[in-house]
């Protein structure tokens, strides 16, 4: 009897050794059931000793998670998505082997990590796959450098087997199928870029159905049922990536679907046209339409049925179709002769053979496009047949005439630009175009596809009045805009010449458009009364917008006034020969015969010569003055009629024009009692003065009295003296 330490060593050795030998039995099974050949293949000696991928959810080893595929063995994992991340291990067969590995490149993965040799001797990184649905014979090469120079580096090839698990499940709505007709239902799948769409019809003694590819990737089965009554759908689908199945063995074969539905006898069915519209003219009435309908699949080829606007016989012939040649997409080439008008809002037209309907279609039957007038809106206007707009302008333009709803109308050159009040009928269409400020061209033909028609948008300059700031006037001072002037202008000095200028540049500014300026000038010169001298009146006077508008080449014309108009060179009285207070009235106004309804815009420049005081002779009759000469006592007496003959400075008032001030100033003679011709009297006398006296200010008056006063030498007596009274004024 052995003690127990050995009999436990002896069991143990036991329990591996039939361990080992149930392991090498399972594989010769394996290798020999299943075909499988090496797992690695490699150039010279074994580089790996192991394999592992793992996922986040579970860790492949090539050692256990083997599989034959296609005659050659590789390593399977499950994924879930296309580009699925994994990490790899590598185990070199050789673990103290100084040389290091090296994974070659491929276009099924991208390598995140660099390839590391951990410290237990294994190799790491991680992978992200690009698509593993679509990637066919994905492989993993890995290379080792040759253990001396001159020798071929060593290199194994790992084969790897994507495998998902897909699901799918058919979404309806109802059961109910009829004859002849095709639905369709949406699957729903785990995995739909896994299931294999071909878009082939698959043909059954009860359903006919084929599998597509929607939108977004979703999967679209679309099924026509042959037979009445109960029926079940039995669809089976193919995966791209296979499953695996109990005992290693490989499978592309989906779980198949089965569905119920009622079958019922045939409808009418929808044939959809390629064409939503036809022409009806003469050509088309004659040779007929090409017209591309779905398969009815009852149509009878080289036969000709007619469209009606009623399932019942006797219904209006609206046009006859011709069916001439199936095409490869299961649909049919026909010819559509058309007869009369149709809209698809009047309801649908009926397929009918031998009076008996067999399909429903529907498409307008419009007649030839025509276009009776044209008009256009302003904003803020009405609608006129007038087709003229201007540069910068946005109008509506509404096109009148039949067939205009298939019309593709557009503007040479010019912007439609959408709006809610749009209007597209078949007798009207209502479109909102822009005219560019930079539009080159006089005209902008309407178009209907290609081919112009008679109608045509006339490109017309600006020409409404712009305000008359950009005229300014020069009078011996620097020039100022007319619209500045507040008023009359009093000048106190001679006014050498009257000159306006132009501005150009100040009527169009950026997109503010104004286009030419027509002016007229009124001038009048009045003298000091008020009385007119001279009257000149320039017409049609051109000042053209100036090189800073966008519209300058459009502007060109010889007539455009550029020079100054000096007032001088048009009258015969000059300005500088004018009187004291006289005036220079000037009137700029825009020409109304050239801006149709607008009034344009007026300003009045008045010039006025003004002086401040006024010299000149002045005879006056003098009476009742009372004198004191010197050495008098006493104030002395009152005298009779005097006769003073002065030289005298008249005073101007400044805040009015013409107006004297009602005061005086001269020096000259007085003959004091000159109409006393008395031999005895004792007052009579010439002295020589300076006088100041006062006058009424109306001017109205012609008889006057002011008063005097002042002082003189009297030339007789020889003395100085004083005088103080009133006086007879007579103006003439």
């Amino acid at each position: 009897m052995w003690p127990a330490p050995v009999r436990a060593v002896a069991f143990a050795i036991a329990v591996r050794f039939l361990v080992a030998i149930r392991s090498l039995f399972l594989l010769i099974g394996l290798i020999g059931g299943l075909g499988v050949v090496p797992a690695l293949a490699q150039d010279g000696p074994a580089l790996l000793r192991e394999v592992t991928v793992r996922t986040d959810t579970a860790t492949f080893h090539l050692s256990r998670h083997a599989v034959a595929n296609q005659g050659e063995t590789a390593l399977y994992f499950w994924f879930r998505r296309d580009d699925e991340t994994v990490e790899l291990r590598l185990e070199p067969e050789k673990i103290g082997d100084a040389r290091s590995l090296r994974l070659r490149r491929s276009p099924d993965y991208v390598q995140l990590d660099s390839l590391t040799r951990e410290p237990d001797g294994t190799y790491r990184t991680r992978l992200k796959f690009t698509d593993l649905t679509s990637s066919s014979f994905l492989r993993l090469v890995v290379e080792q450098p040759a253990e001396a120079a001159g020798q071929p580096a060593q290199r194994e090839t790992v084969n790897l087997l994507p495998l998902a698990r897909t699901t799918v499940a058919l979404r309806r709505s109802d059961d109910e199928l009829f004859v002849g007709e095709e639905k369709s239902f949406e699957l729903t799948s785990s995995n739909p870029r896994n299931v294999r769409a071909t878009g082939e019809w698959v043909r059954g003694e009860e359903f006919d159905y084929r599998l597509t590819t929607g939108p977004n990737g979703m999967l679209r089965l679309s099924v026509l049922p042959n037979q009445l009554g109960k029926r079940t759908l039995v669809v089976k689908l193919q995966a791209e990536r296979p499953m695996l199945q109990p005992g290693g063995r490989l499978s592309y074969q989906l779980p198949v679907l089965r569905q119920e539905f009622v079958v019922k006898a045939s409808r009418l069915r929808f044939l959809s046209p390629d064409k939503r519209s036809v022409t009806l003219d003469e050509e088309s009435r004659r040779k007929g339409v090409e017209l591309i309908l779905d398969n009815g699949r009852s149509f009878e080829l080289r036969r000709t049925y007619r469209l009606e606007d009623q399932e019942e016989p006797g219904g209006t012939l609206l046009a006859e179709l011709y069916t001439r040649q199936y095409l490869s997409n299961d649909r049919v080439l026909c010819y559509l002769r058309p007869y009369n008008t149709h809209r698809q809002t009047d309801g649908y037209l009926y397929v009918k053979l031998n009076d008996q309907a067999q399909y429903i279609t529907n498409l307008d039957i419009t007649p030839k496009t025509t276009i009776s007038g044209v008009q256009l809106l302003h904003r803020g206007g009405e609608w006129t047949s007038s087709l003229t707009v201007n540069p910068g302008e946005t109008v509506d333009v509404r096109v009148e005439g039949e067939g205009l709803q298939k019309a593709r109308m557009h503007f040479e050159d010019l912007t439609v630009i959408p709006s809610d009040s749009s209007i597209r009928t078949d007798g009207r269409l209502v479109y909102r175009v822009q005219v560019p400020v930079s539009y080159d061209k006089r005209k902008s033909t309407l178009y209907n596809g290609s081919q112009p028609t008679s109608f045509a948008l006339s490109i017309r300059e600006y020409q409404r009045p712009h305000p008359l700031d950009f005229v300014s006037v020069s009078y011996g001072e620097q020039a100022r805009s007319i619209t500045k002037l507040g008023g009359p202008v009093l000048y106190d000095h001679t006014i050498r010449d009257v000159v306006f200028q132009f501005r150009p540049e100040g009527i169009d500014v950026d997109n503010f458009l104004f286009g030419k300026q027509y002016l007229s000038f009124d001038i009048r010169l009045l003298n000091p009364k008020g009385e007119l001298i001279e009257m000149r009146t320039v017409d049609n006077l051109l000042v053209c917008p100036g090189l800073n508008s966008p519209r300058a080449a459009f502007y060109q014309d010889k007539l455009c006034r550029i020079d100054p108009l000096s007032l001088n060179s048009l009258l015969g009285r000059k300005t500088y020969d004018l009187d004291d207070w006289s005036r220079i009235v000037v009137t700029v106004k825009h020409n109304p015969s050239q801006y149709g309804s607008e009034p344009g815009y007026s300003q009045t420049v008045e010039l006025v010569l003004k002086r401040k005081i006024k010299f000149d002779v002045d005879v006056s009759f003098p009476t009742g003055l009372l004198t004191r000469r010197q050495g008098e006592e006493g104030y002395g007496n009152f005298g009779g009629i005097s006769l003073a003959t002065l030289a005298q400075l008249s005073f101007y008032s400044p805040e009015k024009i013409n107006r004297l001030r009602p005061y005086k100033v001269g020096a000259g003679f007085v003959a004091l009692n000159a109409f006393n011709l008395s031999p005895d009297s004792k007052n009579r006398d010439l002295g020589i003065v300076i006088l100041g006296s006062v006058y009424p200010t109306r001017r109205e008056a012609r008889l006057t009295f002011p008063l005097y006063l002042g002082g003189g030498y009297l030339l007789s007596a020889g003395k100085w003296f004083y005088l103080l009274g009133p006086g007879i004024g007579v103006r003439l």
